[in-house]
């Protein structure tokens, strides 16, 4: 069974900078698209990042220039590099695998705070 585990979330001050990690294993791994989400309790969640191909990444406006998501596909690993953090960039943050079937790792924390 394919799994997703996120780690590397934490707390930062305002302007400092975090790296998430977002590993796939399992029997008969397969690297498809991969996506970063984060989710504020009470609201929905909020798409952040696609990791396509290395050719094809997008991210969302609101963290457009300070966000950054790469993949190392030997290591089945999709990272999302998060600088210049603001209080608003507080959340849970989860990594999907697309599918079939559709994964979700279980998230990590990140809270920006002074």
């Amino acid at each position: 069974q394919v799994q997703l585990v996120e780690s590397g979330g934490g707390l930062v001050q305002p302007g400092g900078s975090l790296r998430l990690s977002c590993v796939v294993s399992g029997r008969d791994v397969r690297l498809t698209p991969m996506a970063w989400y984060r989710q504020v309790p009470g609201r929905q969640r909020e798409w952040v990042a696609t990791y396509t191909d290395s050719t094809i990444k997008h991210v969302a406006n609101s963290v457009e220039g300070r966000f950054q998501v790469s993949r190392d596909s030997a290591k089945k690993t999709m990272y999302l590099r998060m600088n210049d953090l603001r209080p608003e960039d507080t959340a849970v943050y989860y990594c999907r695998q697309f599918g079939p079937p559709d994964l979700w790792g279980q998230g990590t924390q990140v809270t920006v705070s002074s």
